[in-house]
């Protein structure tokens, strides 16, 4: 299900009301050293927008926690993409997502387009701090990205025989390449759509895609999801050093998202692209190519 429709209204009144020459745009784009960000920057320069690659570290500094660093970012910039740190629905986040939000229309910043996650109940007030500031918005909801078996914390036990997760050994998933939900990012920064359930093309078990990366990585021998307890899981993060308190808040997540809420696919990607979203077997063959499981 999406509620596209029921936010268009609100986006074209607005957009009658203040024009952007889609040439001459400027966006900023938050976390550009991360996942997401880094390809939203690709995406964004590529359709030939000016970008400023924000980050806690680099050129353009930008800390979510240090409002010192907002409004040289965001002065003059007609749009934003917003990727809140850690988690959307992490406690603090509705509250930094709407003090940065306000803080860029009090600049002059008139799009913002938020990276959500869909069927997470905790992150609606985020959402809804994001919708208050008086911008024309865009919220991109999204499940698991085809990028979590080749970048970040599982992506090393992806490169081994064996992964281990919190999924049940049956939940279906709508896994999506982050290149599409940069290319809507980008999209929605010309022409706010309120809010988009992005998926991908297909439904796959986490055992199915680990079997895909197999074979594009050419492991004769296969690879093996192991499905752990949530609360196992969560047992498991703190060996490893996550904070108690960001533990304690993954395993409710989990134990919430990973119940087959998010088991069906939406159009959104191609009403927004016009064209299908990527395979999980050809982000696979890319990620292969490139060397993410030597």
């Amino acid at each position: 299900m999406t509620n596209t429709t029921q936010n268009t209204t609100q986006n074209t009144k607005q957009n009658t009301t203040q024009h952007i020459t889609e040439d001459t745009m400027t966006v900023v784009v938050t976390g550009a050293t991360g996942r997401t960000g880094s390809r939203v920057a690709k995406a964004a320069r590529a359709a030939g927008l000016t970008v400023r690659a924000a980050s806690r570290s680099g050129e353009v500094r930008f800390d979510w926690a240090d409002p010192g660093t907002w409004d040289a970012v965001l002065r003059g910039a007609d749009g934003a993409y917003l990727a809140y740190p850690s988690d959307v629905g992490a406690p603090g986040a509705a509250e930094a997502v709407g003090a940065v939000a306000r803080r860029a229309v009090a600049l002059g910043v008139r799009r913002l387009v938020l990276l959500s996650a869909r069927g997470e109940d905790q992150a609606l007030p985020t959402e809804e701090a994001l919708r208050g500031a008086g911008a024309e918005w865009t919220v991109l909801r999204c499940a698991w990205f085809d990028q979590n078996f080749s970048e970040g914390p599982l992506a090393e036990q992806v490169r081994g025989s064996e992964l281990a997760f919190a999924a049940p050994d049956a939940l279906r998933e709508p896994f999506i390449d982050v290149r599409d939900i940069a290319e809507v990012a980008v999209a929605a920064l010309r022409e706010p759509a309120g809010v988009l359930e992005l998926t991908g093309p297909e439904l796959l078990t986490w055992g199915e895609a680990l079997g895909v990366v197999a074979r594009a990585a050419g492991a004769g021998g296969g690879k093996r999801y192991v499905a752990v307890p949530v609360r196992e899981y969560g047992g498991a993060l703190l060996e490893f050093g996550v904070p108690e308190a960001e533990v304690g808040f993954l395993v409710d997540l989990f134990s919430v998202l990973l119940d087959g809420r998010n088991a069906s696919l939406t159009g959104d990607v191609e009403r927004v692209l016009g064209r299908a979203p990527r395979s999980f077997a050809r982000f696979a063959r890319d990620a292969a190519a490139e060397g993410a499981w030597k």
